[in-house]
Order: structure tokens, then sequence, then C-alpha cells
């Protein structure tokens, strides 16, 4: 197997009013692969057969649920980590608070049998 990274990109997410972990997350999600077109994906056909990994930093790792942020990719083997960071902007306290998380989306390939092969 040559599993290669072909796609990273980082997105931030926040919620402005309510501390929710998962709502940042997916919101950090989309914003990262916003910035990406996966067209080598499926120009080769092979969008399901992409891993993809995506690493979530935020206050709270265990308020995330990671299925739902997993549901968010249209394609692929999703495996979702949470990890300490972020941030939480205390303005007001309670529902006045911020809670902004950082996501790292990565996607890989295995490109035994594919005429793609990475520079380098």
């Amino acid at each position: 197997m040559a599993e290669e990274q072909l796609i990273l990109e980082i997105g931030m997410g926040a919620d402005v009013h309510g501390g929710d972990m998962t709502k940042a997350a997916l919101r950090a999600v989309s914003d990262g692969i916003r910035h990406s077109s996966l067209s080598v994906f499926a120009a080769w056909k092979v969008p399901n057969r992409m891993r993809i990994e995506v690493t979530i930093a935020c206050p709270d790792p265990d308020a995330v649920d990671k299925a739902a942020v997993a549901a968010a990719l249209p394609y692929g083997t999703v495996e979702v980590t949470c990890q300490h960071g972020g941030l939480t902007d205390a303005g007001m306290g309670g529902s006045a608070d911020t809670t902004l998380v950082i996501a790292g989306v990565r996607a890989m390939l295995d490109t035994d049998g594919h005429p793609f092969r990475p520079a380098g």
C-alpha cells in the first residue's frame, strides 16, 4: 500500500453563544473543506476510497460528537480525534462566552495502481 496524503486543510469555527463544541467543530471542518476541491478523487472515480483524518482542537474534547463531525464529510472513511486546544473567550459568562475550535482535515489515498505520483 502506498497511501499518500493529498490534501491538508485547516479551518476555524466558533459558537458565539452557548459553548457548543460540536457546533463549533462542524463549522471548523466546513471552513477547512471549503478551501479545496477534491477533483482528483472524482477524476479517478475513487472518492469513497479516500481515508480522511480529522483532528479537532477545542476547550472540551469530550463534548464533541465525533459521529456528527464524521458525517459532515461526504466521502471516504473518516476518523475523528479530539484534543485540548482552541479557545474559550469568557466574555460576560455563560451563553455570552465564545468557543473557538480548530480543525485539521487530511485526505489520503492508496495510490497503488493509479497514475498519480506525488513529486519528491
